[in-house]
């Protein structure tokens, strides 16, 4: 099969960026697969995508390229299609309505994948008759604005399929959303077999990785560790990633006196060989919508202490085998998750062993083999329109779209000509 995934940027770094990359690496050892990024803002991809999988692009938002498209009239108008609740709207246009609606007017692919809200909205309403259409939802539907929910609710009725990372996402689209005919399944992310030794658990680090965000509530887990401190002064805390929450976690941090005992890393890649410094994971977040941090710590021999946020951890960690689950927003319930292993060398080794094999079903050649299993069934039944049929691209002949200036995308766009990425 001909599979072809199509992602909003492909050259930077994130969840999305990393599980389409691990998941298109394991079908390329079986089929013909590509990655299309809508945008390109860097000359080359943070991550690499594996040999054999072609990578391309269909906006060039370098500055100073040659060809770049910042300067194009069409990349001043808002997009007509790209919903403007999901959260990437700014960036979008009337250019990046153009060309998806060219190439997926025009694909030869058996298979198309989109990753994201608004690229299923262009894959449900301008993918030409015969390819597959399958909707990746990498949030969760109760994430969504009220707004993008309805537009949703409207499109992808069109899809062929839908995956969810998680049974608690799936069931919340059964129970909210009419899709007859559209076959919906929850299939997780894939994470692959690190390229070093588990840890020995005797490393008196705890760390934790992700977005430093407001819902990452990496405040909760410093909090906690001042408890942790208290009582078990010889562990550490450290915690990987960037974002805007830095400059408030590290105030607090200072706040509490705890400047030699939890650090701030910044970003790290690859990961694994800092997970394996450490013998215990940690999330506190608000909302998980799978939790590929999780998995990663769990592969590398690491039991995690979580929150049990919707949707992922609870179908991740078996608690009291594998990891902890505990109370969402309890700082004590966290710092007594955390000292329940610091304290128990016997328990917290068994788990990470119990860790190591119970992530082993998210090895990227079983998720793989799952969507193939999908695919090819999709595939057999013949893909096609749905739900009211397909709809030609917007554009017309001479490539122009009705539709005037939004103030909030312009500016987004303008702030890419001076060099900010997508």
């Amino acid at each position: 099969m001909h599979i072809s995934f199509l992602i909003h940027n492909g050259y930077g770094v994130g969840g999305t960026i990393r599980t389409t990359y691990n998941l298109a690496a394991a079908l390329a050892e079986q089929h013909d697969v590509e990655v299309v990024s809508v945008f390109r803002h860097r000359d080359w991809p943070l991550l690499p995508p594996a040999p054999g999988i072609r990578l391309r692009y269909l906006v060039d938002t370098r500055g100073d390229a040659a060809g770049s498209d910042l300067d194009h009239p069409a990349y001043q108008r808002p997009s007509r299609v790209f919903p403007r609740t999901d959260g990437r709207h700014v960036q979008y246009s009337a250019l990046t309505d153009r060309r998806i609606a060219e190439h997926l007017g025009g694909i030869e692919a058996d298979v198309v994948v989109a990753t994201r809200p608004g690229l299923n909205v262009h894959l449900a309403r301008g993918t030409r008759p015969g390819p597959v259409r399958v909707g990746q939802e990498h949030l969760t539907l109760d994430s969504h604005p009220r707004v993008l929910r309805a537009q949703l609710r409207a499109v992808y009725p069109r899809l062929d399929a839908l995956t969810t990372t998680t049974q608690a996402d799936a069931r919340a689209y059964r129970a909210r959303m009419r899709l007859p005919g559209v076959h919906l399944e929850a299939i997780p992310n894939p994470v692959p077999t690190p390229a070093v030794r588990p840890a020995d658990g005797s490393g008196r680090w705890v760390v934790a990785a992700g977005r430093l965000t407001a819902v990452k509530r990496y405040d909760l887990l410093i909090r906690a560790f001042e408890t942790v401190r208290a009582e078990r002064p010889d562990w550490r805390l450290r915690i990987y990633g960037g974002g805007d929450q830095k400059q408030r976690l590290r105030a607090l941090i200072d706040q509490l006196g705890l400047y030699n005992h939890v650090f701030l890393m910044g970003l790290a890649h690859p990961i694994e060989s800092e997970w394996v410094k450490g013998s215990i994971g940690a999330v506190t977040s608000s909302l998980e919508s799978f939790g590929m941090t999780i998995v990663e710590a769990m592969r590398c021999g690491l039991p995690v202490v979580s929150t049990d946020c919707p949707h992922g951890p609870g179908e991740i960690i078996a608690d009291g085998v594998d990891g902890r689950l505990v109370r969402v927003g309890d700082a004590g319930a966290v710092a007594r998750g955390l000292l329940e292993l610091i304290n128990d060398d016997e328990r917290r080794l068994r788990m990470g062993e119990a860790a190591v094999t119970a992530a082993e079903r998210f090895d990227p050649a079983r998720i793989a083999e799952r969507y193939s299993t999908l695919f090819a069934a999709l595939v057999a039944r013949g893909g096609g329109p749905r739900g009211g049929g397909w709809r030609a691209p917007l554009y017309r002949a001479g490539g122009a779209l009705a539709g005037g200036a939004h103030a909030a995308g312009a500016a987004a766009r303008g702030a890419l000509r001076r060099g900010r990425p997508a």
